[in-house]
């Protein structure tokens, strides 16, 4: 007789309010007020980055512009982001998760699964939840909701279920119960065009989902539909992969060059070429990153590698420019035999810390969008087949 494997247990923490309440941690005076985090605070039509629960009380949301927060809460404080203060405490967040095991999956910068199958699984998992959450609340000052359940997309779903510090358990039985009433939008993985497809065919509840025929939903969303199906009837395999992670923290691309270069006008075309490269990949990933590098090598095989860091970046003429900067400054005139980019510490776009503005909320919407047409062409037909260009 075999032993059987222990059943997967996976949890996945959810920083509650993370940039506001690294604030309210920073400085106690903002403690049990009403606070958010905007790009610009003097500017009325600036984004609200995230608020403190406080402010919610009173209906303001995060990506709402300054102005209205301030019409519904004129008491509200705001405060500029901190980047670097931010990943500091994310990272101290991390090392005490991975005190605990190194099966830890970072999804970003404020939320993360763990599998703690092999250290105490069933038994353990409540009373390991909430020894986690306090060690967050005792050393970093910071709450945090966790769900507990037998994979990724109903651990994520059940650290939704109890904010602020929250510890939820979702078993897969309880999914017709709990899930299955629920519209569809309410699905992690579902937005407003997806649901518009599945309420044409008269889809409407996760359950409707659940056991809807599969040919008529592969027809309407493809592969990605039928794992949508999968997860609304509580299957997920996918395992907690701590090197996924690693892929998340930096995109690059590098060129050794056919001659060395004496030339600045020389390398302008090259720089353009890669930061077009690690655009596309960004786009690919829907990702953005506060710090771009170059790397230059010489043919002395002596290299440099220079950085700045500052507000997000996806746009391959910003990470040119950046490039450029760095590289007009920091280029000692010797031959080159290398030239590299990267865009590190990568964010999902819709973490990116940035004042958008009802002037420039479109805009970044339709680049995204020409981004994503960019990737798609460049995958099937090769580099450099598509490129963007402007009008004067």
């Amino acid at each position: 007789m075999t032993d059987q494997p222990n059943p997967r247990v996976i949890m996945h923490l959810d920083m509650n309010s993370f940039f506001a309440s690294v604030e309210q941690a920073a400085n106690p005076k903002l403690k049990g007020i009403p606070l958010a985090v905007a790009g610009n605070p003097k500017e009325r039509r600036g984004i609200l980055v995230t608020c403190s629960y406080e402010a919610r009380a009173f209906g303001v949301y995060t990506t709402m512009t300054v102005g209205e927060a301030r019409r519904l809460c004129p008491q509200l404080t705001i405060v500029p982001p901190r980047h670097e203060l931010y990943r500091q405490m994310s990272d101290s967040v991390f090392e005490i998760l991975r005190s605990y095991t190194e099966c830890v999956e970072p999804v970003s910068i404020d939320e993360a699964y763990i599998d703690t199958t092999e250290i105490g699984g069933l038994t353990r998992a409540y009373e390991l939840a909430e020894e986690i959450q306090q060690r967050i609340v005792q050393e970093l000052d910071l709450p945090c909701s966790i769900g507990i359940a037998p994979n990724k997309f109903l651990a994520k779903t059940a650290s939704d279920m109890k904010k602020p510090m929250g510890v939820t358990i979702l078993r897969k039985r309880q999914v017709a119960d709990i899930l299955w009433p629920l519209p569809v939008l309410e699905m992690h993985g579902i937005g407003k065009r997806t649901e518009e497809k599945l309420h044409s065919a008269g889809i409407r509840t996760i359950g409707e989902l659940a056991v809807a025929e599969k040919m008529i939903v592969e027809r309407l969303l493809g592969k990605n539909g039928l794992r949508l199906q999968q997860r609304a009837n509580g299957i997920d395999s996918r395992p907690v992969d701590p090197e996924s992670a690693e892929e998340r923290k930096s995109i690059g691309s590098s060129t050794t060059l056919p001659i060395d270069l004496l030339d600045l006008d020389e390398c302008i075309p090259i720089f353009e070429r890669l930061a077009n490269k690690v655009a596309a990949r960004l786009a690919a990933k829907s990702l953005a990153g506060v710090t771009v590098s170059i790397q230059i090598r010489y043919a002395d095989w002596q290299q440099t590698t220079r950085s700045r860091t500052g507000d997000p970046v996806y746009l391959a003429e910003d990470i040119t420019a950046i490039a450029l900067e760095l590289f007009t400054r920091h280029w000692n005139d010797e031959p080159i035999r290398l030239l590299g980019v990267t865009v590190s510490n990568v964010l999902e776009r819709h973490e990116m810390v940035e004042q958008l503005t009802f002037d420039n909320f479109e805009q970044l919407e339709k680049e995204h969008q020409v981004d994503q047409l960019v990737s798609s062409l460049t995958k099937r037909f090769g580099d450099g087949a598509i490129k963007k260009g402007w009008s004067e």
